[in-house]
């Protein structure tokens, strides 16, 4: 069993000196900067995962596994992409981890979404931190920039909150909408996807200021991550659709209906070193890789039925790897 620290609590702070952030290139901001697969094949692998309890949110860590959040099981669990096996760790009952990251340094950071806390594993020892969260609620995804601020969505609070990884400290920021996915731009600005009220938020943390960018009317933009050049992508859950974002303009560059449509559920999106764009459509148990230059889209149909992918990312090789909360299954297409 994880030995527990205790919690570390902070208030809200009111002023705070604000230090740009530098944007991962890919836009992914998990801890590893996305590399270019120059011999992609569209091959497909799976591994069954040892506890298939809605396991989800795949994150690559510097030794170059592969590291899940296990939400219902309460553990983290780490795949050796050298070895193909699988090593699991407990973390607190109740923690319901929802979304990960691996820094640099190679500690694993969790959203409790059960126990409205950000976790830190360290996987040379199996300690487990919990730093609590100030309002509590239910922290969703979370994205990290180049000083070590963790930002995180509170969705049924609607905040937005940024953990110190240094000090364990926490300021949060109130929003609108129900924020769900989030992702940094090259401006210092933080994008969160105001899923509940069908809109796009941009957070500027030296003012506290959200700008609000209305979508279509149940469209539901659910996760966003950030392209080399700088434009933000997001998918629209309910409108079957991924829309490109000038993030300097506050405006959509660009709309693309996705292969399924309007019933497809496009979900997860991740930009590799080359800025193709990644998305799934949760409903078909297929993959699709946008070319912007083009507009040319490659759908991958998965080895498995009945997948749910919920969120996937680029590894520092160019690879994409996925993880099926509904059928328990790692996946990785090279």
């Amino acid at each position: 069993m994880a030995e527990l620290k205790p919690m570390a609590v902070r208030g809200i702070l009111f002023f705070v000196f604000f230090v740009p952030l530098s944007a991962s290139a890919g836009g992914s901001n998990y801890g590893i900067t996305p590399g270019t697969n120059a011999n992609f094949a569209g091959k497909v692998t799976e591994w069954p995962v040892p506890t298939p309890e809605f396991a989800r949110d795949p994150a690559p860590g510097p030794d170059g596994n592969i590291y899940i959040a296990v939400m219902h099981g309460d553990k983290i669990a780490r795949f050796d992409t050298q070895a193909k096996t699988f090593k699991e760790w407990d973390l607190p009952q109740g923690a319901h981890p929802h979304g990960l990251l691996v820094d640099n340094s190679g500690m694993v950071w969790y959203t409790g979404n059960g126990n409205g806390t950000i976790g830190r594993l360290d996987p040379a020892t199996g300690k487990v931190s919990e730093y609590k969260a100030p309002s509590g609620g239910d922290p969703h995804t979370l994205v990290i920039d180049d000083n070590g601020m963790i930002w995180f969505t509170v969705q049924s609070g609607n905040r937005i909150g940024r953990l110190d990884s240094h000090t364990g400290a926490i300021k949060e920021y109130w929003t609108s909408g129900h924020p769900y996915g989030i992702a940094l731009d090259k401006a210092g600005n933080v994008w969160v996807c105001q899923m509940g009220g069908n809109q796009i938020g941009k957070l500027n943390p030296q003012t506290g200021v959200v700008k609000e960018i209305p979508m279509e009317r149940g469209s539901q933009p659910r996760r966003m991550a950030l392209a080399p050049d700088g434009s933000l992508w997001v998918t629209l859950y309910g409108a079957g659709k991924l829309i490109r974002v000038d993030t300097a303009a506050d405006t959509i560059i660009k709309e693309y209906t996705l292969p399924a449509g309007k019933g497809g559920g496009p979900y997860a999106v991740t930009i590799d070193g080359a800025g193709m764009v990644w998305v799934n459509e949760i409903n078909t148990d297929t993959v699709v890789r946008l070319d912007p230059q083009s507009g040319a889209m490659r759908v991958i149909p998965l080895p498995s039925k009945n997948v749910g992918i919920r969120k996937m990312i680029v590894d520092a090789q160019g690879k994409l790897w996925y993880m099926g909360s509904h059928n328990g299954r790692l996946g990785v297409i090279e």
